[in-house]
């Protein structure tokens, strides 16, 4: 009877997978916090279309950039590490040797067998040095390629994932209605992307979708408390800004009232108390939470 192959399946691309998990949570993340943060604060879709969009557009420019320096980090720490390696090969050659008897002592070879194998290994100079850099210090060989591919992916990921809560925003001009469809759209796609990263890491399918919906669900949730809180404060404050002062109305009480002339009173020609304490136009205070929102929803990140 024939025996049947053992074929071993391990998932080896690790890093693309972390670089798609970075951007694509965060992305998924921070802009629909920031939506649902300015549904609280402003009462015009475009003023969230516009902040959402800003902050993909700075988010994923940011995120890529920080993917490029870390493996560019990478690379430069290994080679750091590979060249004090080789000098210690050249000038403390016994206790290098000393080093590898004991990495194999570790996995039980004793005697001659243990002589044999640092013998070989030692007969090469880089064998020699990629040995140590391996158990030694623990340190992989970076795919020089690596940063610009980590830079587009991340970014790549970020404006994806992005992009998912702001387009009802796009084409439904009532704030409430694009706020719920943004939720559910971007809860199925929280769901999605924790199931599909618990496939490629291992981990149970469920455990991985309901916590990455957790994740994005509280980010939401307190930038659109920390909204709401923000949108009643200045209304406290412009209505007790623009009480009337108790002496002033008593001089407006007390006054003679204005003779019939051709030309208007001039108390009647300046403005009143209350013209002059007029608060400002919407359009301010939706900008101002905007950039609130924007704020506070990076720091979450």
């Amino acid at each position: 009877m024939p025996a049947t192959p053992h074929i071993e399946k391990h998932f080896t691309s690790s890093e693309s997978v972390r670089d798609v998990v970075i951007g694509m949570a965060d992305g998924l993340t921070v802009p629909f916090a920031l939506a649902a943060g300015l549904s609280a604060a402003v009462a015009n879709t475009d003023v969230i279309v516009t902040a959402g969009l800003a902050e993909v557009v700075a988010g994923s420019i940011a995120m890529g950039l920080g993917g490029y320096l870390a493996a560019r980090t990478d690379a430069e720490h290994y080679a750091a590490e590979e060249q004090r390696e080789h000098h210690e090969i050249d000038h403390l050659r016994e206790r290098e040797i000393e080093e590898v008897e004991q990495i194999f002592r570790e996995y039980g070879l004793q005697g001659e067998a243990l002589n044999s194998v640092v013998g070989a290994i030692a007969s090469n100079r880089q064998r020699w040095v990629d040995f140590m850099m391996r158990f030694e210090l623990g340190l992989e060989r970076p795919d020089p390629k690596r940063a610009p591919i980590s830079a587009a992916t991340i970014g790549g990921s970020y404006v994806v994932g992005g992009l998912i809560p702001l387009v009802p925003y796009m084409f439904t001009p009532n704030i409430w209605t694009a706020l719920r469809i943004s939720v559910a759209a971007t809860g199925v796609a929280l769901l999605c992307f924790g199931a599909v990263k618990g496939h490629f890491t291992g981990v149970n399918k469920t455990k991985s979708a309901l916590q990455t919906l957790l994740v994005g669900g509280l980010a939401a949730g307190a930038a659109y408390w920390l909204a709401h809180l923000c949108r009643l404060e200045p209304r406290r404050a412009r209505r007790t800004f623009a009480a009337p002062h108790p002496e002033a109305s008593w001089r407006a009480s007390s006054a003679p009232p204005c003779r019939p002339q051709r030309r208007p009173c001039s108390s009647a020609a300046r403005p009143s108390d209350r013209q002059r304490s007029r608060p400002p136009a919407a359009g301010s205070d939706d900008l101002s939470g905007a950039f609130l929102l924007m704020s506070s929803t990076s720091a979450l990140s």
